[in-house]
């Protein structure tokens, strides 16, 4: 699932939101303007002579991006387009610093207040449009969650925010209409804590070049050393992306004290350049473990490019065509406006948006980029009113403020009818791991609850998680009788022995500590459990969007066999088997089956009438038919149950009768948080079938 999310889903899981990847391509410094003449006695900031090629090095990785996002099929590596631009922007912003140093100094104010008037005027035109145009049409908690989007964006925190919000129950990239600004909040970042290092370095010394390949290469180690285990911290955070604006930082002292560094003639730098950053767009792909060692590919590729300078070939011919050049332009309100009208694009539809469709709002992102440019930019970049900037900065704040208020459910959204909003609550509704305590540092990630002399152990995935609440009931009403239960769980992580999902590398450590746990001593009872329809069912179907996110067997000898394109459904099955034969020889073993799920069992399923116009919450069947691929797969897990000697507990002997099978609690409310998950109310209240493993009554 795509990190697109999550490779996007997350499944959507910090891996799947941190794998949609998307970048944004803010110009840096004035490029565009007259080199400076000699040095005036007050500190400035020096003026670049203009480059068209980086222009044109701009425009490549926007339109990547744009294609990556609006047609992920045509281009796998388009996300690399933000690694590009750190390169760029690195580069820039040192030459300026480093100019300026060894001029007649640097002046902070001039710096923040160009930046100022560099970033704000399209950054609030776009923010403040998709926070109007979702006010209309969203959700009470999609409002809420955009509110959240603009109050971090207006104090370019926006990469701690979808960081600390990553996980399984993270609402899909592809709904997030403020996701893309989390890369311009690591180089605001950026911006703000490398003019004052560089500064110190100067003035102790001149050792620039040394406090770059130091602060460079520990970003650099942390990117690559965590890039496994935090895939979503290693994504998001500065620390693990510093080091590519560090590698346009370096290139600009080279290319002023060391110019023949690279060894390379202009043309071969750029062809070699060239070659890589086309070998990136077309083989890293979100099914690589990303940035991690496959960034140093678009990142060298930037360097050489930038290196061979304007006058070779390449960079003359292609790079500086006056197409590209005029893309380049336009990249920064290009890529501002292209991510927030794809992703309502797709809300209004319901879905991925047709071909068609993507094309036009493709088109139409260019047109507003080039209209914001002309009319917006511009005029206020290079306006001569000193309150151009206080203006700016209080309109920041202003907007900054509006989302926070949102996101405090104190501003609400168009679409406020109060039904709306229970069935936000509904999708709100997860509990885990409230009420549970954790077993301690030095134990696999366990939580407890009860004090029997069982010790009951259940081990899955989310839809092992979701039985926590039950526990919790029953320690309430019969704490007598609730043996000692213990909940080793993580996302998409399901307890077979071989199977993992993309990005989910700590999956697999976690899963043979739990199961070591469950094989000894300690334990008197294991459950497993999993949304086995989500693996042997969704992930064996073909994947329109062409996101290449997968679940596959791993086997002994490092063969990867995929669910969706290889035989990796029977070897998981039997993996299984073999894992609960193992279990059942020593010690009582239970397969928990998975709840009904579909797009049906989602609360939203239930909302008539238009975004564009008003939504309500229409009378539905508290049943819908039971799927049967899903009641297939049930039998095929019983099956192996009994021959492996577990015994079988099936939800769906409760959920589902004749054929039909429950979606809402007696009151109409719904059962469901979304279209797999049951909600906490309805597991607290309505989760009998555990109750016998829970209280030790089980046969």
């Amino acid at each position: 699932m795509g990190r697109v999310g999550q490779r996007h889903s997350h499944r959507r899981s910090a891996s799947t939101d941190a794998r949609h990847r998307v970048s944004s391509l803010e110009p840096e410094a004035d490029i565009h303007e007259a080199q400076a003449s000699a040095p005036a006695p007050a500190p400035h900031l020096l003026h670049l002579k203009y480059r068209p090629d980086i222009d044109g090095l701009r425009a490549v990785a926007v339109l990547s991006v744009l294609c990556f996002h609006a047609f992920p099929g045509l281009l796998p590596g388009g996300f690399i387009g933000v690694d590009l631009f750190f390169v760029i922007s690195g580069y820039l912003i040192t030459t300026i610093l480093l100019g300026s140093l060894a001029g007649a100094g640097f002046s902070y104010r001039e710096f923040y207040a160009r930046r100022i008037r560099r970033i704000f005027p399209a950054l609030l035109l776009v923010m403040g449009c998709s926070f109007a145009f979702g006010w209309w049409v969203l959700l009470p908690d999609e409002f809420r969650q955009l509110g959240r989007q603009t109050a971090a964006a207006g104090v370019f925190l926006s990469n701690f925010g979808f960081w600390s919000e990553s996980g399984y129950f993270d609402t899909a990239a592809l709904g997030k209409p403020l996701l893309h600004l989390w890369s311009l909040a690591v180089e605001e970042q950026f911006y703000i804590a490398w003019p004052l290092l560089l500064a110190l370095a100067w003035r102790g010394g001149r050792r620039v070049m040394a406090l770059t390949v130091a602060i460079g290469l520990a970003s650099f180690l942390v990117n690559v050393g965590l890039v496994h285990a935090k895939p979503a911290a290693t994504f998001y955070l500065p620390w693990s992306r510093f080091w590519e604006l560090l590698a346009g930082a370096l290139l600009a002292w080279l290319r002023l004290h060391r110019p023949r560094a690279f060894g390379l003639r202009n043309q071969l730098q750029s062809i070699v350049g060239l070659a890589l950053i086309a070998f990136g767009l077309l083989t890293i792909d979100e099914g690589r473990a990303f940035p991690g060692w496959w960034a140093v590919t678009p990142v060298l590729g930037a360097c050489l490019c930038i290196a061979a300078g304007p006058e070779a070939g390449p960079n003359r011919v292609l790079l500086g065509a006056k197409w590209l050049v005029g893309v380049g332009l336009v990249s920064y309100p290009l890529y501002l406006w292209h991510w927030p009208l794809l992703v309502y694009a797709r809300i209004l539809a319901g879905d991925t948006p047709s071909i068609g469709v993507r094309g036009a709002v493709a088109a139409a992102s260019v047109l507003l980029a080039w209209a914001t440019w002309r009319w917006v930019e511009r005029p206020l970049r290079h306006g001569r009113q000193r309150a151009t900037v206080a203006a700016l900065a209080a309109c920041m704040v202003l907007l900054a403020g509006l989302g926070a208020l949102a996101a405090a459910g104190k501003l609400g959204g168009r679409q406020d009818d109060p039904m709306l909003a229970d069935l936000a609550a509904a999708a709100q509704d997860w509990k885990f791991p409230d009420g549970l305590a954790p077993a301690g540092p030095n134990q696999p990630p366990l939580f407890s609850i009860g004090n029997g002399p069982r010790r009951v152990l259940l081990i899955g995935d989310s839809h092992v998680q979701q039985y926590a609440p039950r526990a919790v009931e029953l320690a309430r009403t019969a704490p007598d009788r609730l043996q000692h239960i213990e909940f080793g769980t993580g996302s998409l992580c399901p307890p077979i022995p071989g199977v993992l999902q993309l990005f989910g590398a700590d999956c697999e450590a976690q899963r043979d500590a739990l199961l070591a746990l469950a094989r000894s001593d300690q334990v008197d009872t294991v459950v497993l459990g999993a949304c086995w329809s989500c693996y042997f069912i969704e992930m064996t179907r073909p994947d329109p969007a062409h996101r290449k996110v997968d679940v596959f067997y791993y086997q002994q000898d490092g063969v990867q066999h995929g669910f969706r394109d290889g035989n990796g459904v029977p070897l998981a099955l039997q993996s299984l088997e073999n894992t609960l034969r193992e279990l059942a020889a020593h010690k009582k073993v239970y397969l928990l089956l998975d709840n009904p799920r579909g797009s049906a069992f989602e609360p939203r399923h239930g909302v008539a009438g238009s975004r564009l116009g008003r939504l309500s919450v229409a009378s539905a069947s508290p049943t819908v038919p039971d799927d049967p691929d899903q009641a297939r797969l049930r039998a095929q897990l019983r099956q192996i149950a009994e021959r492996a000697g577990a015994q079988v507990i099936d939800p769906a002997a409760t959920l589902c009768h004749e054929g039909q099978c429950l979606r809402a609690m007696p009151d109409g409310a719904p059962a469901y948080m979304d279209d797999n998950h049951l909600r906490a109310a309805f597991a607290r209240s309505a989760a009998t079938w555990l109750d016998p493993v829970l209280s030790g009554s089980a046969p």
